[in-house]
């Protein structure tokens, strides 16, 4: 799968996601920084990526504005270890899409 990590989204996780095979950039990394939600989203649809985010904001665009996503995952552990966080990346990763 291919991923795109918000800026507020822990780096270490893109790391682990791409040892995991997947295809995982970050906007604090590899786009130009302190972009707007919509651009950011805009990345993230134009490339097939699944945005991962701590931002309640993308809830807005997406519900509100209907604005068009390859898929969202609001991941709003903020306080939890690295490796709390990528078990629980792990865990959403396994469970079937519904």
């Amino acid at each position: 799968m291919r991923f795109l990590l918000d800026e507020n989204v822990d780096l270490p996780l893109a790391d682990y996601l791409n040892e995991q095979g997947h295809d995982a950039t970050a906007v604090a990394l590899d786009y130009v920084r302190s972009i707007n939600d919509q651009d950011v989203l805009e990345i993230a649809r134009a490339e097939g990526r699944i945005l991962i985010t701590n931002d309640k904001d993308f809830g807005a665009l997406i519900y509100q504005e209907q604005l068009e996503h390859a898929g969202v995952i609001f991941f709003r552990l903020q306080n939890e270890s690295i490796p709390a966080k990528i078990a629980r990346l792990a865990k959403v990763l396994a469970e079937p899409c519904r």
